[in-house]
């Protein structure tokens, strides 16, 4: 591969990942360039150590040698050795093929930037399939040092407060005359909220500097086709708030995008089962009411003063739904007794909310009924029983 320097220069390089330490990208000098003296003589000089590079095996190695300077013998002879250029840490790194802020994407290149801003500059690879290969290298990398990462962090958080998912991607700006169209966002999934950072939380105090919270429960993710992308970037998603505000966002790789789903399913189904139910004030003919998602029973409409129930219907029995866009939510139960369609219609102030919890009560309702979701769930918690005991009791 090669890498582009700032200035233009053109210099070619290989790039490895330490076998013994895949916490880094290495980028070392080409092996001919380096070099070390052994007891076989070829008679050649190295251009690094003529440069100035201090060698370890000469006795007076303290001092710049340089290889011209040293006295010629025919048992010695020059041996090909790696010289680390720069040494890029992965954990909480990320990479782009894009041009920084832009949807282009460049042809067979990519850069990595680490956390602390170091940046291993453009490295371009000799194919397409290449270049596939070493983001895909770096994208496994890079997530099971997360996953390693956030195993230590959650033996610190109890166990409504668990990281689900950490990681970076672009978010594509609200303002479309701005010049910088997608700038760097880290995400977290971590108990009932979905966190938005400009870089990674290290300290607990960290978490509390969020630049925006969501709870998990009251959001909708929308992994993008193709025909709904806005750009020539591929891989998005989008992820509309409890106000109805539309968050665009782009990550580099389809596994990226299949891993980010899976954590926000993930995410919801866990808090959905935690909270059990929840509860939102409505307005129906101009009286003050309240309707209950309930995990177990349903849907439970009451009179917000007297607390008397006005009618209960089970998820089953919801048959369709439809709202204004503003505030009002009209149900279609059918009545259990008479099969027949019943219309209900409430008024909320916080309609986006009450849409996408009711939508996240359903997905886990769905969820319960896979058992390989939820044998996914036991292994990561490592508690099977506690799979099975969900099963047996959300399925009735």
């Amino acid at each position: 591969v090669q890498v582009l320097r700032n200035a233009g220069e053109e210099v070619t390089l290989t790039v490895s990942f330490l076998k013994r330490a895949p916490a880094f990208l290495k980028l070392p000098l080409n092996e001919d360039c380096a070099c070390a003296p052994s007891d076989q003589s070829s008679g050649t000089s190295s251009p690094l150590c003529d440069s100035g590079l201090h060698l370890n095996y000469h006795p007076n190695n303290t001092d710049t040698l340089s290889c011209s300077s040293w006295p010629t013998s025919p048992g010695l002879r020059w041996e090909k050795r790696w010289c680390d250029l720069r040494l890029i840490p992965l954990l909480h790194s990320r990479f782009s093929q894009y041009v920084p802020g832009t949807d282009l994407s460049r042809q067979n290149a990519f850069q990595v930037v680490a956390v602390d801003g170091v940046c291993s500059g453009i490295i371009q690879c000799l194919s397409a399939e290449d270049c596939i290969d070493w983001l895909q290298a770096i994208a496994t990398n890079i997530s099971n040092l997360t996953k390693h990462n956030i195993k230590k962090i959650n033996r610190n958080f109890p166990v409504n407060q668990q990281i689900v998912y950490m990681g970076w991607c672009e978010a594509r700006e609200q303002d479309p005359l701005q010049d910088r169209a997608y700038s760097p966002t880290f995400l977290a999934l971590r108990g009932s909220c979905l966190y938005k950072f400009l870089a990674p939380p290290v300290t607990t105090w960290d978490w509390t500097r969020a630049e925006k919270t969501f709870s998990v429960y009251e959001i909708m993710c929308k992994i993008l086709k193709d025909s709904d992308l806005l750009d020539r970037r591929k891989h998005c998603f989008t992820v509309q708030s409890e106000s109805g505000e539309d968050l665009y966002f782009s990550v580099e790789l389809n596994s990226d995008l299949a891993q980010w789903e899976r954590a926000f399913q993930t995410a919801t189904f866990l808090e959905v089962e935690r909270i059990q139910c929840k509860t939102y004030a409505c307005v129906l003919e101009s009286h003050l009411m309240g309707l209950t998602i309930d995990f177990s029973t349903g849907f439970i409409c009451f009179d917000a003063a007297t607390k008397a129930v006005l009618w209960r219907f089970k998820f089953s029995q919801l048959k369709g739904s439809s709202d204004d866009g503003k505030s009002k939510i009209k149900f279609l139960f059918q009545n259990p007794d008479t099969k027949q369609i019943e219309a209900k219609e409430l008024e909320f102030s916080n309609l986006f909310a009450v849409l996408h919890c009711i939508h996240s009560f359903f997905a886990a309702k769905v969820a319960c009924l896979d058992p390989l979701f939820l044998g996914n769930q036991a292994t990561a918690s490592a508690a099977p029983s506690s799979a099975t005991t969900s099963k047996a009791k959300y399925t009735t």
